[in-house]
């Protein structure tokens, strides 16, 4: 299955878009090469409401974000992980409304660093995030005629948290999911040691395939109408690339630099750091399920042999 990425998207940075019932979205003005066009971030409710993913502390933003919530009471402030491009200004939204921060827990790492490893994104990390209630999978908040529930989906960061709408008011019904940074229909996530885990992710995909929501509201870019076929083709996309790190390990590709260079021909320079990292999350997991063979704990610099029998 191919995997399609829709990058047809208008941020209308500073307005707040209704995207489904009871739900605002509003872009923050952040683009670049990770975060595509900026950071996208909700008010969710009717009377009350939550604000997910407030970004980072941007006054722009956070005026529009002010100005989408009105004179409305402000239940909560919901994180969905701790990179320094979404939760940031959560901390200036309590002290301007009083209300809590809940979702992600304090940042770390899905496995400690090896002796002498640097984290190569540890300047993108809000290390200074602490909610004020730490939610677990399946712990909700709720308002008027919606709720909002926690799925656990570690993988992207350790503390990954989707979170589940629903949502029904009379007529109009909304039953989404906001994915955060786990599923983006503009691209594929980065998934970077130690913070990120490929194992860890691809069992969160697996969860949310289990899942129903017809919609998903990420955390950057567009909608995602057809929830379960994006997330089957993510799955096979990721199985395609673990593949084709087995099959060049076998064909003599030896170290990371190498691997990159083969599957990732014609990559803007800027990004063969993060394609790297994905590389070495994709070894990680090989090397756990015996794949992959090392002499050492694997690190981008360390040295990779194939395990018999060769790959079909």
């Amino acid at each position: 299955m191919a995997l399609t990425f829709n990058r047809k998207f208008d941020p209308r940075y500073g307005t707040a878009v209704a995207v489904a019932p009871q739900v605002k979205r509003i872009v923050c003005a952040n683009a670049g090469p990770f975060t595509f066009t900026g950071t996208n971030s909700y008010v969710i409710g009717g009377d009350s409401v939550v604000i997910l993913d407030p970004g980072p502390a941007d006054r722009n933003h956070l005026a529009a974000l002010t100005a989408a919530v009105g004179g409305r009471t402000v239940l909560a402030i919901c994180v969905t992980h701790t990179h320094a491009d979404h939760s940031p200004a959560a901390r200036i939204l309590r002290e301007h409304t009083g209300a809590p921060i809940v979702g992600a827990g304090a940042h770390r790492p899905a496995r400690p660093l090896i002796p002498g490893e640097i984290n190569a994104l540890d300047a993108a990390t809000d290390h200074d995030h602490q909610p004020d209630t730490k939610l677990g999978d399946g712990d909700s908040i709720a308002g008027d005629g919606w709720s909002l529930a926690a799925i656990a989906t570690p993988g992207h960061t350790a503390n990954h948290l989707a979170f589940a709408l629903e949502s029904n008011t009379g007529a109009t019904r909304a039953d989404v999911l906001f994915s955060g940074d786990h599923v983006m229909g503009w691209s594929t996530s980065i998934v970077a040691p130690p913070d990120g885990s490929m194992a860890d992710y691809m069992a969160s995909l697996h969860k949310l395939g289990g899942r129903s929501e017809g919609q998903y509201l990420p955390g950057h870019g567009p909608a995602i109408d057809d929830p379960a076929t994006y997330v089957e083709a993510l799955i096979a996309h990721r199985l395609g690339r673990e593949r084709a790190i087995v099959e060049g390990i076998h064909a003599g590709l030896s170290d990371i630099s190498q691997i990159v260079a083969d599957l990732y021909r014609g990559i803007d320079p800027n990004l063969k750091g993060a394609a790297a990292l994905s590389v070495l999350a994709h070894i990680e997991d090989l090397v756990d399920r015996g794949l992959v063979a090392c002499d050492e704990p694997p690190t981008l610099g360390s040295r990779y042999e194939p395990v018999s029998p060769s790959p079909a």
